[in-house]
Formats: structure tokens, sequence, C-alpha cells
């Protein structure tokens, strides 16, 4: 007999299934599911759909992001932006997967990770998220003073503003209307393109930007580690916990996963570009000034840098990309945390609910939000602290949460017809391995601040040629399950299929693999979280 959380989900399943789609820019009912697919209807039903794929990617794009792009800029001019198009492909491939679980499914990330690999693994991938969520919302309302401070608001006034937006934003008990305030910040960020346009940038030196592998000034352990902070920066583990949740908020189905994947697709060109543009402001406008080029301090130190350079207007600009970056991030990763929080404790998570009937969800968001702004209000808060421990604690829990979403999508149980292929097995696991790679370089330069470049590109040749074989071993797998079940191809087939609810579920048989790989996540989490407690305690008691 399912006990009382099981048949939460399985009532929650079910209104997931069934119920209509209220997107910011239209609805989806029912009937439209088997009506005639027009290019005039499927762009209003795309209309209807898209949300979640551009909020979770230009939430990323947050005050952390805006900084690090400013900073490769003003540090590297051009250099790097090689590595913004392989950033595409990470992106779009960690979050398809979820955007599968989470419409297949109707539940979210951490509820589903705690019913396939126990409650155990449930609660170490949300406590993990928890923590780094918290300091990165820290790091969003630090970026709201260094904003508002090209301005000369004080952080007294404009941090409890900015807090109390949030908040009253998020608690409007309608999912459309959430929506709507977050395309205002989607909106917003397109601000980039008059920013940069007051650089006069060429597009010849940024095509060759794009195409040249190369860094100003070499390759060294320096450079190294800010390309994976570019990564880092780029791809996060709450942006694959918010996107299934706010699937299965907004009610999306498997019918609609292929509008849900061009969201996504959408999403990540409107970072890349950002962050383009972005890159491209600061190299034009620095790279002539020796007193700045190269020196990035903050970001108020940009906007008063391409004031300089550039004029007002430029700094204003800059400074208000700043505050909205720092606005979306903190209202996505804040929502993030409230969602876990939720799928954990079995409480109602959901925009569409009142305060009165998803108190605990409402409570939790209001609770995160207060606590960061007021530790970014105490005086002499160790914010530069908080940034690097965002950096590098989000490089050690992204390899973990995306061999969650890798196995997942490997469980006929959970997926039925929509497992992945066998080529995406073989994308994910080299892109996976990669990951760790970076990760591994992150905990080795703790440890051993001067180690060589040509050691640590030995580590990222190493994760590749392991990823390969990784992915072949998923991919024969996959090949060998697609024999066994080729009735569960067809299209009406895969469209028509959902995970049955939780409790009804096969219980999870873990191979021998599978419990040597969790195993290893384990160990890698103890190490990696005991080399950056070591290194923050170091830092803050003003050790180096």
């Amino acid at each position: 007999m399912p006990d009382r959380s099981d048949r939460k989900v399985m009532r929650n399943h079910t209104s997931h299934a069934n119920a209509e789609i209220r997107g910011a820019f239209g609805t989806i009912r029912d009937s439209d599911a088997t009506s005639s697919r027009s290019f005039k209807k499927t762009i209003f039903t795309l209309l209807a759909v898209v949300g979640p794929g551009i909020i979770v990617m230009v939430g990323d794009n947050d005050a952390g992001g805006v900084s690090t792009y400013a900073q490769a800029g003003q540090n590297y001019g051009l250099s790097l932006l090689w590595t913004l198009p392989l950033i595409i492909p990470v992106l779009i491939v960690n979050q398809e997967m979820v955007v599968r679980l989470g419409a297949v499914t109707g539940i979210g990330y951490a509820r589903l990770i705690s019913e396939r690999f126990g409650r155990l693994w449930g609660r170490v991938s949300v406590i993990g998220l928890f923590l780094l969520n918290f300091l990165t919302v820290a790091t969003e309302f630090a970026g709201v003073t260094l904003s508002l401070g090209y301005f000369n608001v004080s952080k007294y006034l404009c941090v409890p503003i900015a807090a109390v937006l949030l908040v009253a934003i998020t608690a409007s008990g309608s999912f459309r209307r959430w929506e709507r305030f977050m395309f205002v910040f989607v909106f917003a960020n397109f601000l980039v393109i008059p920013l940069v346009i007051f650089a006069h940038p060429h597009a010849g030196p940024i095509f060759h930007g794009f195409v040249t592998p190369k860094v100003a000034g070499g390759v060294n352990s320096t450079a190294v580690l800010f390309v994976i902070g570019i990564v880092g920066t780029t791809v996060a583990p709450w942006q694959l916990f918010f996107q299934q949740s706010n699937i299965v908020d907004k009610k999306l189905t498997p019918r609609w996963i292929n509008y849900e994947r061009v969201d996504t697709i959408l999403g990540s060109a409107v970072t890349v570009l950002a962050a383009t543009l972005i890159i491209s402001t600061t190299a034009f406008a620095f790279s002539s000034h020796v007193d700045l080029f190269g020196h990035f301090v903050n970001g108020l130190a940009v906007a008063k840098g391409l004031d300089q350079t550039l004029g007002n207007s430029a700094g204003a600009l800059f400074a208000l990309v700043l505050l909205n970056a720092s606005m979306v991030g903190a209202a996505s990763v804040t929502l993030t945390t409230a969602y876990a929080f939720g799928d954990i404790k079995g409480a109602r998570s959901s925009l569409d609910r009142s305060f009165s009937d998803a108190r605990q969800f409402y409570v939790i968001f209001a609770i995160l939000v207060v606590l960061a702004a007021g530790i970014v209000l105490l005086p002499h808060a160790p914010l530069g602290l908080f940034v690097l421990a965002v950096q590098a604690f989000a490089g050690i829990l992204l390899p973990t949460t995306m061999i969650f979403a890798l196995l997942l999508c490997n469980d006929r149980e959970v997926l039925g017809p929509w497992v992945n292929r066998p080529w995406l097995n073989v994308v994910a696991g080299l892109v996976i391995t990669i990951l760790l790679g970076m990760s591994a370089i992150l905990m080795i330069t703790t440890v051993f601040s001067n180690v060589s470049a040509g050691i640590l590109l030995v580590v990222l040749i190493v994760a590749a040629v392991g990823g390969v074989a990784v992915g072949i071993l998923l991919a024969r797998s996959s090949i060998a399950d697609e024999r066994m079940n080729p009735q569960l191809r067809a299209r009406p087939e895969r469209e028509r299929w959902q995970m049955p609810a939780a409790a009804l579920l096969k219980p999870a048989r873990l191979s021998r693999g599978r419990r040597a790989v969790l195993f290893g996540l384990f160990i890698y989490l103890v190490i990696g979280v005991g080399l950056l407690l070591t290194k923050s305690i170091g830092l803050g008691l003003g050790h180096h």
C-alpha cells in the first residue's frame, strides 16, 4: 500500500498529465494536442511553452557570470571567445535530459533521485545544493550593491528593496504572472546590445576569436583555471533542478517535449550571445588603456572604467545589465531551493498555489532571500571569499548532479521510450568526464597552487579519453535495450507514455558498476568538500 507521500505524488502526477498549460504568452488546452498543426498553430504553441529553458539559461548569466565575462574581456581581450561555442552543446545536453525527466515523470529532480537511488542520496544531493545556492544568492545581492553603487545608492536601501521585490514576484500565486515577470528580466538582458555598440566593435576580430583557440599571454595555470571558471559560471548544478521542477510546475507533458527542446536551445543561444557581447565590450573598451586592461577588480570598477573610456551612458548600461543579472539569478536560484525542499519534504511546491496553500514552499524561499540579503549587509562580510567558494563548490557538485541525470535517463522504468539514444550517451559521457576532469583540476590547484599548465592539460586529456570509453559502454547498453523494446520507438507510443506513479515503479536495481559509481561519487564529494573547506578557512584567516 503506498504511503501518504507516495499517494501525493500519484495525485500530482495525474494533475500534471491533464492540466491546462498557461504560459506567459499563451495557453494550451488538452484539445490542442490532437488538433491540426499548421505553421501558425505551431508558433502559438511554442509561445505558450517557452519559458523554463530561456529563464534557466538567462538566470545563469547572473552577477557572477556577467563579472566573469567582463573579466575575460578586460584581462584576455577576445582571445577566450572560442570557449563559448564549446559551451553550447554542454548546456543543451545537460538541460535536454531534465526536459525529458520533467515532462515524462511529472516530479522534481530531487524527488526522482530519492525515489530511484534512496533517500540518503536524495538528501546528499539537496544538502550540497542548498549550501551552494545560499552562497550564490549572497553573491547576487552583492551584485545588486555593486551595480547600484555606480548610481551612489546605499546597499542598506537597495538590498532590502530587492529582497522584498523578489518575494513579491514569486509569491503572486500564479505561474503565468511569475513567468511574465521573469520575461521582463529576460528582455532586459538585451541591454547588452546597445552596450556593445558604445564600444564600436569590429566583426573580424570577434569572428577570429571564435574560431582561433588561444590565450592572450600564453597558456598557464591561471589561464586554464579561468577557462574552467567560464565553463563553471555558464553551466551550474542548480540549472538541472530548476528546469525539471519548472517544467513540472508548468504542467508540460511528453507531447510538448520538442517545443521545450526549442525553448532550451533558444535559451542557450541567448546566454552565449550575451556572454559574447559583454566580453567584446570590455575587450574593445579597455584594450588601448594600459591602466585598465588586465586589471579587473569587480563589476563596479568595470562600470566606472566604461564610464571613463566610453562615456557615462555605457557605464550606466553596464550597471543596469549587472543589476538585471543579479535579480534574475537570485530569483531563479532561490526558487530552485524551494522546489528541492518541497521534493524532499513532500510539501506542495507550485507557483500556482497561494501562500496559504503552499506555506512551506514560500517560507523557504523568503528565508533564503532574507538570510542571503542579511549577510551582504553585514559590515566586512567576506563576499570575495563567497565568490571563490561558489565557483569551486559548483565545480565539485556539477559532475555529481549530471551523473544522476545520466543514470536516470538510462532508466527504462523512469523514461520508457524516452531513455537516452546511444549517440546521446556517448556525448553525455564525454561531457561529464571532461567536467569531472575540470573539477579534479580545481581540487589539484587547491592543494598544489604552483602546478604547471601541462599537468592540468594532461588531466583534461585523460578525462576526455575516459569520457569516450564511458560513452561507448553506455551506447552499447542502449543499443541492446532498444533491440529488446522496438515497439516503444514509435512516435505515437512515445507521446502517450508517462512514468507511472513513483509508488508503482519496480524497485531500482543497481548493478555492481552503478554501485561503484555511487561509492566513487561519495568519496569524490568528501575529498572535494574537505579540500574546499580547508582552503576557505585558510583564506578566511588570511593564509594563502
